[in-house]
Formats: C-alpha cells, structure tokens, sequence
C-alpha cells in the first residue's frame, strides 16, 4: 500500500509512536511502553498487523514470534500529515493556519518571536 496518502487512526498513531521511539520491538514490548490503561494483547497484534498491510511498519520473523519495526521515519509522516493539514484546512497558506493557531491556541508574543527565528534560519 501507498503511505503517502494514508492517514493513521488514533491507535495506529500511538502504536507508531512507540515504536519509532524503541526503534523496533515484539508485541510485548510494545505493550509494556503503553501508558494505563494499556489495549488487549491481541488488540495490539491486530493494529501492528494493519500497519504492516498499509506499508508503514515490517517484520522479522523469529520462529512464530515477530518483530516489527517502522518502515516510515516520524518526520516523513509529520510533514506528510501537515501538509494535508495545511492544504485541506488553511488552502495551502501558511499564514492562514498561523492566524488560526494565534486565535484559537492564543500563541504568546514569545512564541512568535520564535516562529519569526525559525523562519529567518530557514532563508
């Protein structure tokens, strides 16, 4: 399947966070890095399995044990995500979204002055 035009569920995306922060991991070891309250085992194993049929994460097989891992970086999908955010919510215009976030999240002066630095390094 093609990641770039799919989306994670809630679930899917907590999966994922996990593991791209232990890089790769057992069903087990994901569920001991869930916070409370954790999911079913076999809950885990159903989601892990339909990242791995929507092409974000792989597996190694040890015997009938499988080890999964992320097949997309964090970041890829971030700026993928925020892209379609951007897009489909602000048309394209990043001012748009930034008026919004100010208004709705009331971004402080501070926060500001430090989108205006990350701007400038970017020139």
């Amino acid at each position: 399947m093609n990641t770039k035009t799919q989306e994670l569920t809630r679930a899917e995306l907590e999966i994922m966070q996990i593991l791209w922060r232990l890089e790769k991991g057992f069903v087990n070891d994901i569920l001991e890095a869930m916070p409370a309250p954790k999911l079913a085992y076999n809950t885990v194993s159903t989601i892990v399995r339909i990242l791995e049929k929507k092409g974000f994460v792989e597996h190694r097989a040890y015997g009938k044990s499988h080890e999964y891992y992320p097949l997309i970086l964090r970041e890829e999908y971030t700026s993928r995500f925020m892209t379609g955010v951007l897009n489909s919510f602000f048309g394209g215009s990043i001012g748009n979204m930034v008026s919004f976030l100010s208004h709705d999240k009331g971004i402080t002066v501070s926060e500001a002055d430090e989108i205006i630095k990350m701007l400038q390094n970017k020139k």
